[in-house]
């Protein structure tokens, strides 16, 4: 490798906090650096983050995992990040015209709404693959560049830029450098035609974007550019959404295989190989990833609150101080208890798709109290990935029997992983690295760097903690499981 680095450094920008990790050439983490994201809501179902605290944070914590590590040592930096959220800057200084607006953000559900109406959805879906729902990028672009003052002049004057999350580290990282992404983030803006491999004219016009706005769209390995912000120069080598890095960290490389991400919301891939399965039960079409311009394919499916249901419980009710204390105290609930979270906090994702359901609680007694309220915050997350399942499996008869490869943070609590797989009736797998988001960065980097293989080779960094295997008697999860579909029922505003 003529001297070049062995260790690998990812960059894993998410909902709530940005962390870096460093890897050995094994993906072995080796230093890990976290910092919290400030969440900002100016209106209810509105979500925005600062981007000036997006990129101060990632340099930072960029810079302390390379502690006592000189800039040579790495052989290159894998970014990955939350998908969807929109950022739009300008091309001369390099700063955010408005904050963010996150992937949870609903202010244009009246907007796609007005686009169903008017018989887009099908055009959309074919295209893209995504459905027509304020989770994604394309009408949270218009409505900045409707709603800042002057922007859209600049945009058709080619000042401004375009990116997700990704695109705009990248651009700041490079000093300008660069206005790139990678195929995997491209398919999430409703701009982007998951077949041709290209930006759609169609849905540009559709939606009123510029072209001029759009970053250059590259494989998820791919040379990205140099940054010089970290003490010396170091290649920005791998690129990919937070749920397709951890789908290539969990080494799902073959069709049928599936893994869920336990974050801020709930995330399942399930790999459908070369050829796009497109859905009949709302499920999302997109891209596992691209690598030497051939694309792979998934059936996802997403739910917008897994983790945030739990920090409700810390937040909001204050009944646990840190998100831990939140399986013991459902592991004390009263069995007898039949307690019910919808948490539509903003809107249901997958398979419902209704951007104006609201959280509920259903089941409650007398005898309901705080120990209760946590497992049902908990239960939640597996009957919303029950619900993905079947979609699944109606979608793709061939996809059989599985086993669920987990990660994020939820994956840490025993009760949570034990009572998916009991709902599931299928083995629940927990690895070592659950930061795989992390992992699936720096394994596109190394790939890129040429320290690691393919996807096309046995994977050697995926290894188990734990297999969680079904103990529930199958009619009592039917039975847990069809309470919940009727709470759901309750909630649904269309």
């Amino acid at each position: 490798m003529n001297g070049q680095g062995k260790m690998l450094l990812a960059l894993d920008q998410g909902t709530t906090s940005t962390r870096a990790i460093r890897f050995d050439a094994a993906l072995v983490p080796c230093a890990t650096a976290q910092r919290e994201l400030v969440q900002h809501y100016p209106a209810p179902g509105w979500v925005e983050h600062e981007p000036e605290d997006i990129f101060r944070d990632s340099l930072a914590v960029l810079r302390e995992a390379m502690a006592g590590v000189a800039p040579g040592d790495i052989a290159g930096i894998g970014i990955t990040n939350q998908r969807e959220t929109v950022v739009l800057w300008d091309r001369a200084t390099g700063r955010a015209l408005h904050r963010a607006i996150v992937w949870q953000d609903r202010r244009t559900a009246d907007a796609c709404a007005s686009l169903r109406a008017g018989g887009h959805e099908a055009m959309v879906n074919a295209s893209s693959g995504l459905l027509l729902d304020p989770y994604f990028s394309a009408t949270k672009l218009a409505w900045l560049l409707d709603n800042v003052a002057g922007a859209r002049a600049q945009a058709e004057r080619g000042e401004l830029a375009f990116g997700t999350v990704d695109s705009f580290l990248l651009w700041r990282l490079t000093g300008g450098a660069v206005h790139a992404t990678d195929a995997t983030n491209a398919a999430r803006t409703l701009l982007f035609d998951i077949t041709r491999g290209c930006w759609d004219d169609e849905l540009l016009r559709l939606f009123r974007i510029p072209r001029a706005l759009l970053p250059e769209v590259r494989d998820c390995a791919a040379a990205f550019g140099e940054t010089a912000l970290l003490g010396g120069r170091i290649a920005i080598r791998g690129m990919a959404g937070d749920q397709h890095a951890a789908t290539l960290g969990q080494a799902c490389f073959a069709p049928g295989m599936l893994k869920s991400t336990y974050g801020t919301g709930c995330f399942a891939l399930l790999n459908t190989g070369a050829a796009p399965v497109f859905s009949r039960n709302r499920l999302l079409t997109t891209l596992a990833w691209q690598l030497g311009g051939r694309r792979t394919y998934a059936l996802e499916g997403a739910i917008f609150v897994a983790g945030a249901a739990v920090q409700w419980l810390r937040d909001g009710l204050g009944i646990i101080r840190e998100a831990g204390e939140a399986g013991v105290l459902a592991a004390q609930a009263d069995p007898a208890q039949n307690v019910y979270l919808v948490p539509g906090f903003v809107g249901l994702g997958a398979p419902w798709w209704d951007a104006e359901a609201r959280g509920a609680i259903f089941g409650l007694t007398r005898n309901a109290g705080r120990a209760e309220l946590a497992r049902a915050a908990l239960e939640s997350v597996a009957y919303q990935t029950r619900d993905l399942l079947d979609a699944m499996r109606a979608d793709w008869p061939g996809m059989g029997e599985t086993v669920l490869r987990v990660d994020g943070g939820m994956t840490a609590s025993d009760f949570t992983m034990q009572f998916l797989a009991d709902l599931l009736g299928a083995p629940v797998d927990r690895p070592t690295v659950m930061e795989t988001t992390a992992l699936g960065a720096a394994y596109l980097a190394g790939m890129q760097a040429g320290l690691l293989p393919g996807p096309e080779q046995p994977a050697t960094h995926w290894r188990l903690d734990r297999r969680f295997q079904p103990q529930m008697a199958r009619e009592d999860a039917q039975r847990k499981h069809a309470g919940w579909r009727d709470a759901v029922q309750r909630t649904l505003t269309r």
